[in-house]
């Protein structure tokens, strides 16, 4: 047939490869045409016929003719009956092409390519505790459709807990979503889970909290003797642990800062205003962490729909409480708001510290700056003066015919007058100056002025710390000076 010759030689225009597969699809359809044509052979319905190719004729028996030819017209415009036209047939080239050789376009490698994205999938490694405290997987690896599943989480829940590193307290209907510094924590009314993301190791204050937490799930006491849900428990280990880390941390910047203060009460150079630059940035970062776990605290505190969603416990026994009934855990909270603002504020107290120190130290080098300049103004006022001196004794060594040359008092008297007038000069340009000149913040007061302040205590830049750092500055400044009184031992 022509079809079978048109399709040939398609066949055999195409790669090798692909040859044995189309040759067995045109043989799966022409069979199919001829079971169809079997079947139809008894009914009134003409059988589908197999089209030839492009540009090749097929006789039609008399019987099969369009009916056109019969003189039918009439009645096919008038809508008389007529037989169904057959459908075009699927041919080879409608088929999706095929990648042999294994590419990741192929249909075939749809399942490898589903499995290589589930296997690059992200996993979060986590460490779970139940209900009476005990830890029952460590360090047990999800992924995150697995998480989201179990736990009943959404995926921008996970996402805020493994790419973000802003402080976050979510309360969702059946789970508390933490994220504070170190710890990224889901509380559910039974479970504890406690994640680390990959690529960070187990660090002290974790290792801390799970002792907190353990301690605190463990202490068990019935409500009716005011003893806090499992989920309230939870989220006082966590709350007690960051707030202990805060303050670990401010002691750990705190004390540097105060002892270099002291160093530039004494001695400003190069090195220790460098010391003091590195030390306010610390400061000013862990100021602005401070501020936000305060403010997440904050934003807690004024939703009361999350305050009433946080009774985790009651939910599971359907006990719902009004939108105004959250005493408890707003105390809870409130309690460590206020630890929270306390260190933001002795933070600020110390980076207002820092920059009071650093205004001070630059209006002292202002004010050497401008005792150098004023130096120079008055060897400029000595030159001027020197110079009307020599002017005088220039014009008296002129070659100029006059009496005094041949007396015995014109030396001393042209000598005096010179000096005299070298001093008058000197004299009016430095009272000048002293009337210009800027008023000091340190250096020796004149004559009175202590009776006249009596009233006022120069602490320097002890005062402008809190009462307890204060304290401790004079402790170290005492410790300082018993140093010095102590006798030194000879190296040899």
């Amino acid at each position: 047939m022509d079809y079978d010759n048109c399709n040939r030689a398609k066949q055999d225009a195409r790669p090798d490869a692909n040859h044995l597969l189309y040759e067995q699809v045109y043989r799966i359809l022409r069979l199919s045409s001829r079971l169809g044509a079997l079947e139809l052979s008894g009914s009134s319905v003409h059988p589908i016929q197999i089209l030839p190719c492009a540009g090749s004729t097929t006789p039609q028996p008399a019987n099969q003719r369009p009916a056109s030819q019969h003189g039918m017209n009439g009645s096919r415009a008038l809508g008389g009956p007529r037989a169904r036209r057959p459908g075009r047939p699927l041919e080879p080239d409608d088929l999706p092409e095929v990648d042999v050789d294994g590419g990741n376009n192929s249909m075939f490698n749809s399942h490898r390519q589903l499995s290589k994205k589930a296997a690059s999938e992200p996993r979060l490694r986590c460490t779970e505790v139940d209900e009476n405290g005990n830890v029952i997987l460590v360090d047990g690896e999800f992924k995150k459709t697995e998480l989201i599943a179990r736990f009943g989480l959404l995926p921008r829940d996970l996402r805020k807990i493994d790419s973000s590193n802003l402080p976050h307290i979510l309360v969702r209907p059946t789970s508390i979503l933490l994220n504070l510094l170190h710890l990224k924590v889901l509380i559910k009314h039974n479970r504890v889970l406690l994640f680390d993301v990959y690529g960070t190791k187990a660090s002290y204050p974790q290792s801390a909290f799970m002792y907190d937490l353990q301690g605190k799930l463990q202490q068990k006491a019935p409500a009716t003797n005011g003893g806090l849900p499992y989920e309230f428990r939870a989220l006082e280990a966590v709350l007690q642990s960051v707030t202990q880390e805060m303050e670990a941390d401010f002691e750990a910047v705190r004390d540097p800062v105060i002892r270099i203060l002291g160093e530039l009460e004494d001695d400003i150079d190069r090195h220790k205003l460098r010391v003091l630059l590195i030390l306010s940035k610390r400061v000013s970062t862990f100021e602005q962490k401070a501020k936000l776990v305060r403010d997440a605290i904050d934003e807690l505190l004024e939703a009361d729909d999350d305050l009433v969603a946080m009774y985790l416990t009651e939910k599971t026994h359907d006990v719902h409480r009004q939108l105004d009934d959250h005493t408890e855990v707003e105390m809870l909270l409130e309690s460590y708001y206020k630890l929270c603002d306390e260190i933001v504020q002795e933070a600020q107290n110390l980076v207002s510290s820092i920059r009071n120190t650093e205004e001070i130290i630059r209006a002292i080098l202002d004010a050497n700056r401008n005792s150098l300049m004023l130096l120079d103004l008055k060897f400029s006022v000595g030159t001027l003066g020197l110079a009307m001196g020599t002017f005088i004794a220039g014009l008296y060594g002129a070659n100029l015919e006059n009496f005094i040359e041949e007396t015995n008092w014109g030396f001393g008297a042209v000598t005096g007058v010179s000096i005299i007038m070298s001093l008058l000069v000197c004299k009016y340009g430095l009272s000048k100056l002293r009337n210009l000149q800027r008023i000091k913040m340190q250096g020796e007061a004149p004559p009175g002025r202590d009776r006249e302040y009596h009233w006022f205590h120069d602490d320097g830049h002890v005062g402008l710390l809190d009462p307890r750092n204060r304290e401790k500055l004079r402790r170290l400044q005492m410790m300082k000076a018993d140093d010095k009184k102590a006798p030194k031992k000879s190296w040899w």
